[in-house]
């Protein structure tokens, strides 16, 4: 590292005489240190960018005579493998145009703020997106969404897939559609919308029915990570689960009942899969009392939302999705988030601690 420095997101704050806080507010980023005599401090304010290693460990040993140099260069180390230390000498990241770095300098910023992994460079998250290959199943409402937001950061290739065309009834959530795509295919009108949100990531379609295990296993096979934002047939989420397994193709899925919005996160080999979690509700269900549904108003609607519910499915999904593929933010996987717009406040992260043994997939 030529010239370390804080992170300007994660500026440091003294509270007191004997604390000083690192990373701003936000859970799971912020930490406090303790420091009764005041040499954590002089070394943040040390680490401005203008100085190299063994100038910090001079100016901080002179100011605090006490501390050796082998205690301030470990406490700089720490500090880098925390990820709150960046080196503001580092190197041409390579491979991002001048109008690309424009483009993306704000999400850098939100990736420097979230990221807490030591990097080569403050830009390598944006070039990881630049060479990643996303497909997304369904381009419905939560599918629209979410495809938008991953072509918007900078995915390399997006693949819509999709075998319908568009109806009225799709405009109130679906935010990639127009009354003058009325009629045409889904997967047509979206490439083309998606293209005018950004040039430089190569955008694809395709107007297919995804019905079986076969299709989804080559869709797989050709994509870094598989967003699923289609909820028919049935057992297509079980598929996807299944051939993504065999594949070993990160994926996740997006979506909603009602007002409570749900998202899961899978990486095949780290831990329990989908079909574990069913096969764990199956046998707690099976536990319960005998459940008797009402007859006199049919079936609970399943198309019930609007551009609120299903966009906030497709962003979560999208934010998965960048996770998976940058690490950043670093979330927990193999396991379903959820979200109860009634509330904005009951949300819920579910899953396994270990595969079922018992599983028909992954056992």
């Amino acid at each position: 590292m030529q010239r370390p420095m804080i992170k300007p997101e994660h500026l440091p704050v003294r509270h007191g005489g004997d604390r000083v806080r690192i990373g701003g507010v936000v859970r799971g980023i912020a930490a406090d240190i303790s420091d009764p005599d005041g040499w954590v401090w002089a070394l943040l304010e040390l680490l401005d960018g203008s100085r190299t290693p063994d100038q910090v460990v001079a100016d901080l040993v002179r100011r605090h005579p006490v501390r050796t140099d082998a205690d301030v260069r470990a406490a700089v180390a720490d500090l880098v493998e925390a990820g709150y230390v960046e080196d503001a000498g580092e190197p041409d990241p390579g491979g991002l145009s001048a109008g690309e770095r424009e483009r993306y300098r704000r999400s850098r910023a939100l990736f420097r703020w979230m990221d807490r992994t030591p990097r080569r460079t403050s830009w390598d998250t944006q070039l990881l997106l630049r060479g990643a290959r996303v497909v997304v199943i369904g381009i419905g409402g939560v599918g629209c969404t979410a495809a938008q937001t991953l072509v918007v950061s900078g995915v390399g290739h997006v693949h819509c897939v999709e075998p319908d065309v568009v109806e009225l009834s799709n405009l109130n959530r679906q935010v990639l559609f127009t009354e003058r795509d009325l009629g045409r295919p889904k997967a047509e009108a979206a490439v083309e919308r998606l293209q005018e949100h950004n040039s430089e990531v190569q955008v694809t379609g395709a107007r297919l029915h995804v019905d079986d295990r076969v299709a989804l296993r080559t869709l797989a096979t050709g994509f870094d990570v598989v967003l699923l934002a289609a909820d028919q047939p049935q057992e297509i989420r079980s598929w996807t689960n299944q051939a993504c397994v065999a594949t070993g193709t990160a994926w996740v899925h997006g979506g909603y009942h009602g007002p409570q919005v749900s998202c899961g996160v899978y990486r095949p080999g780290a831990g329990p899969c989908y079909d574990c979690a069913r096969v764990a509700e199956r046998e707690r269900r099976a536990g319960l009392p005998r459940q008797t549904f009402s007859a006199a108003v049919g079936e609970v609607p399943s198309h019930a939302a609007n551009a609120v519910s299903a966009g906030i499915a497709g962003q979560l999904a999208a934010h998965a999705t960048l996770s998976l593929i940058t690490g950043v933010p670093a979330l927990r996987t193999n396991c379903e988030f959820g979200f109860n717009l009634v509330t904005l406040q009951d949300s819920f992260a579910l899953g396994l601690e270990a595969p079922r043994p018992d599983c028909p997939t992954c056992g």
